[in-house]
Order: C-alpha cells, then structure tokens, then sequence
C-alpha cells in the first residue's frame, strides 16, 4: 500500500484479510511523498489467482494507492496490478524474470490505432507497459530515508 488516508487504513486490513481468509495486521508508517497518508508493506503465500483478488478488493477505494505483485509459478505466469487514484488499475502479466509481457491482440491493437493517426506508437507502448503508473507511483515507492521496500507477491 503507496498511500492511504489514516481513516481508511482499517478498512484496506479488513479487505486483505477477506482475501486470504486470515487476520491481517499491517504496520502503518507515515507516506513522506504525501503528508497526511500512511503506508504499508505486506507478504503473503497463497494459490495462483489471488493477486487479482486483492487487487479486486482494494480497487474501488479512490483514495489510495497500491501495487500487488505475484510471482510466476509453475502453473501460472506472473502478474503485476497498480493503482492511482488519478489513472485507476492497470493490469500487467510478467514472465519469470519479471518483463512484462503484452498480449499480440493489445500489440495489434495499438498499431492500428497509431497507424489511423489516433495516437503515437511510442505513447500507446508506454502505456502497455505501464509508465503513466510508474511515474505516478514512483516518488511513493521510495517510502522515506532507511524503509525497506518489498513487494506484495506470492509463493507458492
């Protein structure tokens, strides 16, 4: 969790927990990018499929920023969800080393889009690969002086 208003902080424990099903207690710390809001850090072990659950509970709450990472297993790729209050989710599968790895259909997709003249190539590509995201959420990643940062991703 990037940022979260402190009224909201339980409410984002409660829908991590109806998730995995088991008590969840997250260590709020104060989000320097963004006086005012809190973050956390959280890891977890479940089955294949879960990251889109959390990312499904967290994702109507306009206020708060997150990422939810789950690592690739043998059946099943990664996946990478990220979220603003100013873009919305994006949604991202990873392969074993971590790229990002775009659909043909979404490729097509943005050539011919670029090809009409509805947009640039190069911008229809960041956005695949999530940028916008990745600019947004950048300065809430560092999270202040001597934090750690760890991903949300899965084990299994």
């Amino acid at each position: 969790m990037h940022s979260a208003p402190r009224a909201l902080c339980p409410h984002v424990e409660w829908a991590v927990a109806g998730v995995l099903g088991v008590r969840v207690n997250l260590d709020w710390i104060r989000q320097p990018a963004s006086p005012g809001t809190w973050r956390a850090e959280f890891s977890w072990q479940a089955e294949a499929g879960t990251a889109s659950k959390l990312a499904s509970a967290l994702r109507g709450w306009h206020l708060l920023r997150f990422e939810v990472t789950a690592e690739p297993c043998p059946n099943a790729e990664g996946e990478r969800y990220s979220s603003t209050p100013e873009l919305g989710i994006f949604h991202a599968v990873t392969g074993l080393h971590g790229d990002i790895l775009i659909p043909e259909d979404r490729l097509r997709a943005a050539l011919a889009r670029s090809a009409r003249g509805e947009t640039d190539l190069e911008a229809e590509i960041a956005k695949l690969l999530g940028k916008p995201w990745d600019d947004e959420l950048e300065p809430f990643r560092y999270a202040g002086e001597g934090a750690p940062v760890r991903w949300l991703h899965q084990v299994v």
